[in-house]
C-alpha cells in the first residue's frame, strides 16, 4: 500500500505540470504523513542531513561555477577554433570539431545543457554559412552535447557516487574511453554522410595555425588536466579538484584571457612596449585589479547565475534524496530486489530491465533525481549479479544521455531549440538519427564491460590495489 500511494502521488503531481523537486518532496512528506509510521520531524533533519553526509556533493556547486566562468568567457571560441583546425581539413570537419569541441568543453563543465549551450551557440550557424543542412547542425550538436555528462568531470556521475558510495575518481576514470568512443563513432558517421552528401570541407590551415590555436585554447585545456590529473594522482579528492578547478576558471577568464572583470580589453602588450615593461605592467595591473574583479558586475554576475543553478539542482537532489529515504524506510528496494531477483534473470537479461526502465525515467524526470531514486533499488541487484558498481553507473549515464533528447524533458532539445529558433518538434526530428547512434553505443557499453573499465582496472593496478 505504502509503495502504491508513494508512486502515485508522484505520477499525478508529474501529470499536473508540478517541477519535479516539489512532487518528489510532497510524494514523499504525503506518504510519511498518511502510510508510514515514520516520524514527521525526519522529514526537515533528513532533508538537511542528506545533503551534509555526502561530501561527494560539495563538488557540484564548484563544477557549475567553473562551467559559468568558462561558458562565459571566450575558452569556447577557442575550443572551437582548435577543434576546426584539427579535423576541418576532413570532409564533414566542421561538423566534426564541433563534436570534437563539445568533448573538449564536455571535459571542462561536467554539464550537458552548459556544453549545447556553449558550443551549439557558436558553431550552428557556423555550419549553415558553410553549406551544412540546419537540421544536421542542430541534430549533431543535440546529441554530442550530452557527453557532458559522460567525459569527466561529471556531475552526474558524482551524483550517482553519492547515492551508491561508488567512488567518483574511479567513475570518472570509466568514463574517459566511453566518451573517446562516444566522440569517436558520431565523427565516423558523420564522415559517411559528408561523403554521401558531398558536405564541404576546410581548408588545411598549416601547422603554425595548429600550434598558435592549441595555445590560445591552452587556457581552457590545462584545467583537464588541473582536475583529472589531481584526482588520478592522488594529489586531490573530487570535490577539492572542483574546488580548485572554480578558483582556476575564474583566474583563466579574468586574468589570463580577459574577457570579463577590470581588465577586459587590456592588451598584454601594447605596440613597441618591451618585454620587461609589459611584464611588470602586467604584474602590477593584476595586484591591483585583483579586489576589484571580487565586485565587478560581470563577476558577480556570473557567481549569482551559477549560484542559481546551483541551488535549484542540488534542491531536486535533496528531495529526491528524501524520497529514497522513504523507500529505504519502507523497504521498497529490498522488496524490488526480491521480486526481480525471483524471476532468476541472468545479468545480461537484468541489464536489458535496467535499460528500459532508465529510458523510459529519462522521459519524464531529471537525470539526478532518476539516479537517486533508481540507483538504490537497482546497485544491490547488480551485486548480487556480480555487476561490476562502477560498469552499472556507466549505464545508468549513458541513459541519462539519451534522456537528454527525449521528449518531453530532455533538457538539450530546449536548449538546442532556444539556440535555433526553431520549435521543439524541428529539433527532436534532427535529433532523432543521430540518436540511433547513441542507443548502439549504449547496447556496446552495456555488454562489453572492458569499456569501462579497462582504464580504472589498470590505474588500480598501477597504484598496487589489486
Amino acid at each position: 500500500m505504502t509503495t502504491v500511494a508513494l508512486f502515485l502521488i508522484l505520477f499525478l503531481c508529474l501529470l499536473s505540470g508540478m517541477p519535479i523537486a516539489m512532487g518528489l518532496g510532497l510524494a514523499s512528506i504525503s506518504t510519511i504523513l498518511f502510510f508510514s509510521s515514520d516520524s514527521l520531524a525526519s522529514i526537515s533533519l533528513k532533508l538537511m542531513a542528506n545533503l551534509g553526509e555526502h561530501y561527494t556533493l560539495l563538488a557540484i556547486p564548484f563544477f557549475i561555477l567553473s562551467s559559468a566562468f568558462l561558458s562565459t568567457g571566450g575558452v569556447a571560441n577557442r575550443l572551437i577554433r582548435f577543434a576546426v583546425d584539427c579535423v576541418g581539413s576532413i570532409r564533414g570537419g566542421l561538423a566534426m570539431a564541433s563534436v570534437l569541441a563539445c568533448m573538449l568543453f564536455a571535459a571542462v563543465s561536467g554539464s550537458s545543457p552548459a556544453t549545447v549551450a556553449a558550443i551549439g551557440s557558436i558553431v550552428i550557424a557556423g555550419m549553415v554559412r558553410s553549406g551544412y543542412p540546419e537540421s544536421m547542425a542542430a541534430g549533431v550538436i543535440c546529441n554530442a552535447g550530452t557527453l557532458g555528462i559522460l567525459i569527466p568531470p561529471s556531475i552526474v556521475m558524482l551524483v550517482y557516487a553519492a547515492a551508491t558510495e561508488e567512488s567518483a575518481a574511479r567513475l570518472f576514470m570509466a568514463g574517459v574511453v566511453p566518451g573517446l568512443m562516444m566522440g569517436l563513432m558520431l565523427m565516423l558517421v558523420i564522415y559517411v554522410v559528408a561523403r554521401v552528401k558531398n558536405l564541404p570541407a576546410q581548408p588545411w590551415p598549416g601547422l603554425r595555425a595548429l600550434v598558435l590555436s592549441f595555445i590560445s585554447a591552452s587556457g581552457g585545456l590545462f584545467l583537464i588536466f588541473i582536475v583529472l590529473g589531481s584526482i588520478y594522482l592522488g594529489v586531490a579528492s573530487p570535490t577539492e579538484a572542483a574546488a580548485l578547478s572554480a578558483v582556476y576558471a575564474y583566474l583563466v577568464a579574468v586574468f589570463f584571457y580577459r574577457d570579463m572583470g577590470p581588465l577586459k580589453g587590456v592588451p598584454w602588450r601594447h605596440p613597441g612596449e618591451g618585454l620587461a615593461q609589459a611584464a611588470l605592467r602586467n604584474a602590477g595591473g593584476m595586484l591591483l585589479a585583483f579586489p576589484r574583479s571580487l565586485y565587478h558586475p560581470e563577476v558577480r554576475k556570473v557567481v549569482l547565475d551559477a549560484s542559481k543553478v546551483s541551488i535549484m539542482l542540488l534542491f531536486i537532489i535533496g528531495n529526491a534524496m528524501l524520497f529514497a529515504h522513504v523507500l529505504t524506510t519502507e523497504r521498497i528496494p529490498h522488496h524490488i530486489a526480491e521480486l526481480i531477483v525471483h524471476w532468476n534473470l541472468p545479468a545480461w537479461g537484468f541489464l536489458i530491465v535496467v535499460n528500459i526502465l532508465l529510458l523510459i525515467a529519462g522521459n519524464f524526470m531529471e537525470p539526478s533525481a532518476i539516479l537517486l531514486i533508481m540507483a538504490p533499488i537497482l546497485f544491490p541487484i547488480s551485486q548480487q549479479l556480480g555487476i561490476d558498481g562502477t560498469h552499472l553507473g556507466i549505464i545508468m549515464v549513458v541513459n541519462m544521455e539519451i534522456g537528454m533528447i527525449t521528449p518531453p524533458v530532455g533538457l538539450n532539445l530546449f536548449v538546442t531549440s532556444g539556440i535555433t529558433g526553431r520549435p521543439l518538434t524541428w529539433v527532436l526530428r534532427a535529433a532523432l538519427p543521430w540518436l540511433m547512434v547513441l542507443l548502439v553505443f549504449l547496447v556496446l557499453i552495456t555488454y562489453i564491460p572492458e569499456i569501462s573499465l579497462v582504464l580504472p582496472d589498470y590505474i588500480d593496478q598501477v597504484r598496487g590495489y589489486k
